[in-house]
Protein backbone atom coordinates (compact mmCIF):
# COMPACT_ATOMS: atom_id res chain seq x y z
CA UNK A 1 0.00 0.00 0.00
CA UNK A 2 1.14 3.60 -0.94
CA UNK A 3 0.41 6.52 1.47
CA UNK A 4 -1.14 9.26 0.12
CA UNK A 5 -0.50 13.14 0.26
CA UNK A 6 -3.28 12.91 3.16
CA UNK A 7 -1.32 11.17 5.36
CA UNK A 8 2.08 13.25 5.26
CA UNK A 9 -0.84 16.19 6.06
CA UNK A 10 -1.27 14.18 8.93
CA UNK A 11 2.11 13.87 9.80
CA UNK A 12 2.47 17.63 10.10
CA UNK A 13 -0.73 18.17 11.65
CA UNK A 14 0.39 15.48 14.31
CA UNK A 15 3.62 17.29 14.88
CA UNK A 16 1.58 20.78 15.14
CA UNK A 17 -0.66 19.42 17.54
CA UNK A 18 1.82 17.97 19.53
CA UNK A 19 4.92 19.75 19.10
CA UNK A 20 5.29 21.19 22.89
CA UNK A 21 4.83 18.13 24.32
CA UNK A 22 7.29 15.05 25.65
CA UNK A 23 7.22 11.54 26.75
CA UNK A 24 6.75 11.39 30.77
CA UNK A 25 10.39 11.21 32.20
CA UNK A 26 11.66 10.27 29.03
CA UNK A 27 12.36 13.65 27.50
CA UNK A 28 11.78 12.27 23.92
CA UNK A 29 9.51 14.63 22.20
CA UNK A 30 6.40 13.51 21.79
CA UNK A 31 6.07 12.97 17.90
CA UNK A 32 8.35 9.42 18.53
CA UNK A 33 5.15 7.89 20.57
CA UNK A 34 3.00 9.07 17.20
CA UNK A 35 5.45 7.96 14.76
CA UNK A 36 5.87 4.65 16.63
CA UNK A 37 2.76 3.92 17.12
CA UNK A 38 1.32 4.50 13.09
CA UNK A 39 4.61 2.18 12.49
CA UNK A 40 3.72 -0.26 14.70
CA UNK A 41 -0.04 -0.31 13.01
CA UNK A 42 1.18 -0.59 9.52
CA UNK A 43 3.61 -3.67 10.49
CA UNK A 44 0.24 -5.18 11.92
CA UNK A 45 -1.43 -4.40 8.17
CA UNK A 46 -3.40 -0.93 8.92
CA UNK A 47 -4.50 0.91 5.71
CA UNK A 48 -4.34 4.93 5.33
CA UNK A 49 -7.22 5.98 7.85
CA UNK A 50 -5.85 3.62 10.37
CA UNK A 51 -2.49 4.79 9.67
CA UNK A 52 -3.31 8.84 10.17
CA UNK A 53 -5.63 7.79 13.12
CA UNK A 54 -2.76 6.43 14.62
CA UNK A 55 -0.28 9.42 14.41
CA UNK A 56 -3.57 11.25 15.71
CA UNK A 57 -4.87 8.86 18.64
CA UNK A 58 -3.96 11.21 21.32
CA UNK A 59 -5.27 14.25 19.57
CA UNK A 60 -8.83 14.62 20.82
CA UNK A 61 -7.30 13.77 24.65
CA UNK A 62 -4.28 15.85 24.89
CA UNK A 63 -5.51 18.92 22.22
CA UNK A 64 -8.48 20.34 22.68
CA UNK A 65 -11.69 17.65 23.40
CA UNK A 66 -14.53 18.05 20.16
CA UNK A 67 -13.11 20.89 18.82
CA UNK A 68 -9.81 18.86 17.67
CA UNK A 69 -12.27 15.99 16.82
CA UNK A 70 -14.48 18.40 14.60
CA UNK A 71 -11.15 19.74 13.14
CA UNK A 72 -9.97 16.22 12.22
CA UNK A 73 -13.21 15.16 10.82
CA UNK A 74 -13.14 17.74 8.60
CA UNK A 75 -9.65 17.62 7.60
CA UNK A 76 -9.25 13.68 7.30
CA UNK A 77 -12.88 12.15 6.85
CA UNK A 78 -15.64 11.12 9.37
CA UNK A 79 -13.63 6.86 9.57
CA UNK A 80 -10.37 8.61 11.25
CA UNK A 81 -12.58 10.62 13.66
CA UNK A 82 -14.22 8.12 14.77
CA UNK A 83 -11.40 5.91 15.12
CA UNK A 84 -9.16 8.34 17.55
CA UNK A 85 -12.31 8.56 19.42
CA UNK A 86 -12.28 5.60 20.18
CA UNK A 87 -8.90 5.33 21.27
CA UNK A 88 -9.39 8.55 23.59
CA UNK A 89 -9.82 7.41 27.40
CA UNK A 90 -11.26 11.00 28.14
CA UNK A 91 -12.03 14.76 26.97
CA UNK A 92 -12.73 15.91 29.90
CA UNK A 93 -10.77 18.26 31.85
CA UNK A 94 -9.96 17.84 34.61
CA UNK A 95 -9.91 14.10 33.93
CA UNK A 96 -11.94 12.00 36.05
CA UNK A 97 -10.03 9.79 38.16
CA UNK A 98 -7.36 7.18 36.89
CA UNK A 99 -8.49 3.73 37.76
CA UNK A 100 -12.44 4.73 36.68
CA UNK A 101 -11.08 6.18 32.99
CA UNK A 102 -9.01 2.66 32.48
CA UNK A 103 -12.04 0.53 33.95
CA UNK A 104 -14.28 2.84 31.17
CA UNK A 105 -11.50 2.45 28.41
CA UNK A 106 -10.90 -1.55 29.15
CA UNK A 107 -15.12 -2.17 28.94
CA UNK A 108 -15.02 -0.41 25.89
CA UNK A 109 -12.64 -2.22 24.09
CA UNK A 110 -15.33 -5.23 23.39
CA UNK A 111 -17.77 -2.42 21.96
CA UNK A 112 -15.43 -0.86 19.37
CA UNK A 113 -14.21 -1.57 15.76
CA UNK A 114 -11.53 -3.56 14.27
CA UNK A 115 -9.82 -0.01 13.36
CA UNK A 116 -9.86 1.14 16.94
CA UNK A 117 -8.43 -2.21 18.29
CA UNK A 118 -5.62 -1.91 16.00
CA UNK A 119 -4.97 1.33 16.85
CA UNK A 120 -5.24 0.78 20.40
CA UNK A 121 -3.32 -1.95 20.76
CA UNK A 122 -0.62 -0.92 18.46
CA UNK A 123 -0.42 2.44 20.96
CA UNK A 124 -0.72 0.10 23.93
CA UNK A 125 2.05 -2.29 22.65
CA UNK A 126 4.45 1.29 21.55
CA UNK A 127 3.96 2.11 25.65
CA UNK A 128 4.49 -1.16 27.18
CA UNK A 129 7.65 -1.52 24.88
CA UNK A 130 8.83 1.98 26.02
CA UNK A 131 8.14 0.87 29.67
CA UNK A 132 9.88 -2.19 29.51
CA UNK A 133 13.34 -0.35 27.74
CA UNK A 134 12.92 2.06 30.94
CA UNK A 135 12.31 -0.30 33.15
CA UNK A 136 15.13 -2.00 32.00
CA UNK A 137 17.33 0.97 32.42
CA UNK A 138 16.16 2.50 35.68
CA UNK A 139 14.11 -0.23 37.67
CA UNK A 140 11.49 0.95 39.68
CA UNK A 141 11.89 4.68 39.46
CA UNK A 142 10.19 4.21 36.42
CA UNK A 143 6.74 3.84 38.27
CA UNK A 144 7.09 7.50 39.37
CA UNK A 145 5.54 8.05 36.17
CA UNK A 146 2.96 6.52 36.24
CA UNK A 147 -0.25 7.46 38.18
CA UNK A 148 -1.28 3.84 38.80
CA UNK A 149 2.62 3.56 39.70
CA UNK A 150 3.71 -0.02 39.60
CA UNK A 151 0.79 -2.14 40.76
CA UNK A 152 -1.86 -0.35 38.84
CA UNK A 153 0.17 0.04 35.84
CA UNK A 154 1.09 -3.84 35.60
CA UNK A 155 -2.87 -4.31 36.48
CA UNK A 156 -3.61 -2.36 33.49
CA UNK A 157 -2.06 -3.45 30.87
CA UNK A 158 -2.38 -7.40 31.67
CA UNK A 159 -5.99 -6.29 31.57
CA UNK A 160 -5.44 -4.39 28.29
CA UNK A 161 -4.35 -8.12 26.84
CA UNK A 162 -7.32 -9.55 28.33
CA UNK A 163 -9.77 -7.18 26.80
CA UNK A 164 -8.55 -7.55 23.99
CA UNK A 165 -7.98 -11.78 23.57
CA UNK A 166 -12.22 -11.44 24.79
CA UNK A 167 -12.58 -9.94 21.24
CA UNK A 168 -9.99 -11.49 19.06
CA UNK A 169 -6.65 -12.83 19.14
CA UNK A 170 -4.09 -11.13 16.60
CA UNK A 171 -0.48 -11.03 16.20
CA UNK A 172 -0.45 -7.45 17.36
CA UNK A 173 -2.39 -8.51 20.77
CA UNK A 174 -0.43 -11.46 20.73
CA UNK A 175 3.00 -9.40 20.66
CA UNK A 176 1.24 -7.10 23.58
CA UNK A 177 0.67 -9.90 25.74
CA UNK A 178 5.00 -11.32 25.18
CA UNK A 179 5.86 -7.93 26.48
CA UNK A 180 3.33 -7.27 29.12
CA UNK A 181 4.39 -11.02 30.32
CA UNK A 182 8.41 -10.36 29.90
CA UNK A 183 8.02 -6.72 31.86
CA UNK A 184 5.63 -8.97 34.57
CA UNK A 185 8.28 -11.64 35.01
CA UNK A 186 11.46 -9.22 34.94
CA UNK A 187 9.35 -7.13 37.80
CA UNK A 188 9.09 -9.94 39.62
CA UNK A 189 12.47 -11.15 39.17
CA UNK A 190 13.99 -7.87 40.86
CA UNK A 191 11.31 -7.77 43.79
CA UNK A 192 12.27 -11.16 44.63
CA UNK A 193 16.17 -10.41 44.39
Amino acid sequence: MMLSEKFTEALVYATQLHATQIRKGSGVPYIAHLLGVASIALEYGANESEAIAALLHDAIEDQGGAKIRDEIQQRFGETVAQIVEGCTDTDLTPKPPWRDRKEAYLAHISHTSASVRLVSAADKLYNAQSILKDYRQIGDEIWQRFTGKKEGTLWYYRSLVNAFRQVETTPLIEELDRVVAELEQLVKVNSEA
